[in-house]
């Protein structure tokens, strides 16, 4: 017996639009198994502050990634979970993971600024303007990352550096 849709409304979303939607799911959803890979890493390294700071980076990307999905849903369409694949799991030193954040903070940047521009093109002003919000949120993310990637260079890596890092991160962790 075939379930019976109890919603028929039609979606407000074009099909391509759904589609790049979606795209933009995996992409969040991805960001998230990553910071939760390197706070695992961190974890496991004795790296607590960093740990914290990534373990909480994983939500709030998880968080993203269901803004998006209930938009989806809300305006008629089926939001759907990708499949997280090849995840990094080991990292050669803490600053890489700071390097890689900043490199992948970047990527979802361009991608927002995609879909945003499909949108534009596409007089779909309604999710153009659901975007602003994530548009705002990647210059936070941006910022941060860089911020973070600076302590390296400023406190230096060796001996106590990272010690000093771990306290710079932990401290901004807990005031943001």
């Amino acid at each position: 017996m075939q379930e019976k849709k109890i919603n028929n409304s039609p979606c407000s979303l074009s099909p391509d639009t759904e589609q790049l939607l979606n795209q933009q799911v995996g992409i969040e959803a991805t960001a998230s198994a990553i910071y939760l890979a390197m706070a695992s890493w961190s974890d496991s390294k004795g790296y607590k502050y960093a740990a914290s700071f990534l373990y909480d980076q994983a939500e709030e990307e998880r968080k993203h990634m269901l803004k998006i999905f209930h938009y989806i849903n809300d305006m008629g369409g089926h939001a759907r979970q990708s499949n997280i694949i090849d995840i990094q799991h080991a990292f050669p030193s803490l600053r890489k993971i700071f390097e890689l954040i900043l490199m992948q903070e970047i990527q979802v940047s361009q991608s927002i600024h995609r879909l945003v521009d499909h949108c534009w093109t596409n007089k779909d002003f309604a999710t153009a303007n659901f975007l602003q919000w994530f548009v705002e949120e990647q210059i936070e993310e941006e910022t941060t990352a860089r911020r973070n990637l600076e302590l390296f260079d400023v406190i230096g890596d060796s001996g106590v550096g990272l010690f000093m890092i771990e306290q710079e991160i932990g401290a901004k962790n807990q005031t943001s």
